[in-house]
């Protein structure tokens, strides 16, 4: 017996890719090589978008002519963090959080700077900007204990968010895609 497709997935996966999408246009990107779905699985799409609806997940917008979907801020957490947990993706099951480390050792400590920079780098953060480090890996308990044994009170800052404006947060995701 064939397990039916999971369409809120797949619709995640489309509206993650798009502003907004029409619900007939949706139905047609779902259908599996250009056929047409069949009335049950057209039922399916609509009732997986309701749920999503209902979940808050999408929102749906009249134009006068068709109903348009396009997810909301929660939607498109839930979008990134099916994409991060992917089969294809480095991080499984991602908790939608992305860890920062600020570093800011001075030149008389280099040595230790170079070390962090090689853990970071091991622990698969990448560096955004010349003392800023990103990555959606949950290694921040490790480079807190690192923090506390190397005594960097205000050297090393470590945040963890679940909110980045949607470029940055594209832009990151594809990054670490590669």
């Amino acid at each position: 017996m064939s397990r039916s497709p999971d369409y809120s997935k797949k619709i995640l996966k489309i509206l993650a890719e798009n502003k907004a999408v029409s619900v007939p246009e949706l139905t047609e990107k779902i259908s599996v090589e250009g056929s047409k779905l069949a009335p049950k699985e057209r039922y399916a799409v609509n009732r997986a978008l309701r749920n999503m609806h209902e979940s808050g997940l999408v929102e749906s917008h009249f134009s006068g002519q068709n109903d348009y979907a396009r997810l909301t801020p929660t939607g498109r957490r839930k979008a990134i963090s099916q994409k991060l947990g992917s089969d294809d993706s480095l991080v499984p099951n991602w908790d939608g959080k992305w860890r920062i480390i600020l570093l800011d050792l001075p030149e008389s400590r280099k040595n230790e700077r170079e070390s962090l920079r090689y853990l970071l780098k091991k622990a698969g953060f990448t560096c955004l900007k010349n003392s800023a480090w990103i990555s959606p890996f949950p290694f921040e308990h490790m480079f807190t204990n690192i923090k506390k044994d190397l005594g960097l009170t205000t050297e090393m800052m470590i945040l963890v968010t679940d909110h980045l404006d949607e470029e940055t947060e594209k832009f990151l995701i594809e990054m670490f895609q590669k």
